[in-house]
């Protein structure tokens, strides 16, 4: 006759994860958020401050273009519809939601948000 095997007390671990490693695994992942986050939103503000500037760059570039071509010297200040679509193909937005004013030849364009300069 063929026996059966009768279930003991110390049954072998069947295969899972533990609600200890479960709880691990989450703790390791929150500290990876923890850091990767703070990184990431220094890294976008950045990029804003560079494209902004790089906008900055374009209105001031377009402004002295505008006052060589049309005569105007230090102090004449371009409306947007002097620039747009002429010498800047559409108007610049700064990433950040500030706000851009152009001010006259011979002054730089300035952005509405700190740190967004020339």
């Amino acid at each position: 006759m063929h026996q059966q095997a009768t279930p003991t007390a110390h049954s072998p671990p069947t295969s899972g994860f533990t609600l200890v490693e479960i709880m691990i695994v989450v703790a390791i992942i929150g500290m990876l958020v923890a850091i990767a986050i703070p990184n990431f939103m220094r890294v976008r503000l950045q990029a804003q401050t560079r494209a902004c500037i790089a906008n900055l760059g374009q209105i001031e570039s377009a402004k002295q273009i505008w006052g060589l071509q049309s005569g105007k010297t230090d102090g004449d200040v371009p409306a947007p519809d002097d620039l747009v679509p002429t010498y800047i193909k559409n108007m610049p937005v700064c990433p950040a939601g500030g706000t851009y004013t152009f001010g006259p030849i011979g002054q730089s364009a300035v952005c509405s948000i700190v740190g967004h300069s020339l």
